[in-house]
């Protein structure tokens, strides 16, 4: 039970003022475009200095990234706090679609849906900031690889199936989210759906059990 007390009034305050830095910043990013916008457009925008802008974000390509981030941490969390039963490939499954609506409503309540899938199109038409994605979500695969690795008891650098199955699991989601990002229906249960469907296609290789059977007793 989170018996974690409600933030205080300084902390909502800044709260606030990151929300709106970020979705300015989002709003420009994919109206004016990314390369166009500068920061102090963005402070201009919310009316606070660049000092503030600073204090939330190392630069640009942070405030750019930012849902992402906090939608990737999130999921980092949720796969180390599956049950050391499932599969591999079963929890990552679950630890996405069984915590999906808790992380909708998380996104939901920094940027609206619209702004989320403007800001997906921007990322991938803009090379600076698909080259910064590429990057980025490549680190997260070697931390969720580390985190299966660690439920598994594998040695990360000896067994290729923790980075092999993070790799697939990767690339149904950009499928996914590319399929959602053109399409008629942006609703997070539209790409929820699309996101079990399209998992439930991945082949066998990856989706049973790793451990070696214990040894006799």
């Amino acid at each position: 039970m989170d018996t974690a007390p409600p933030p205080g009034l300084r902390e909502r305050k800044k709260q606030r003022t990151r929300e709106a830095l970020l979705r300015a910043a989002l709003d420009l990013f994919t109206g004016r475009g990314y390369e166009q916008t500068t920061v102090d457009d963005i402070t201009e925008a919310v009316e606070v200095s660049q000092r503030t802008f600073f204090r939330y974000f190392a630069g640009k390509e942070d405030a750019a990234f930012a849902v992402q981030e906090m939608a990737e941490a999130h999921f980092v969390v949720s796969v180390a706090a599956r049950p050391p039963a499932e599969a591999p490939m079963e929890a990552l499954r679950n630890a996405l679609l069984d915590d999906w609506d808790r992380l909708s409503e998380a996104i939901e309540a920094v940027v609206p849906v619209e702004l989320y899938v403007r800001m997906y199109r921007t990322i991938e038409s803009t090379p600076a900031l698909l080259a910064a994605h590429l990057r980025r979500s490549a680190e997260t695969e070697e931390r969720i690889a580390r985190v299966l690795a660690e439920r598994e008891g594998l040695d990360l650098d000896t067994d290729p199936r923790p980075r092999l199955a993070v790799a697939v699991f990767g690339g149904v989601i950009r499928v996914t989210e590319r399929q959602w990002s053109t399409g008629e229906d942006f609703s997070p249960r539209a790409i929820r759906e699309l996101t079990a469907r399209y998992l439930d296609q991945v082949g066998v290789a990856l989706t049973g059990h790793w451990r070696l059977p214990a040894d006799p007793a």
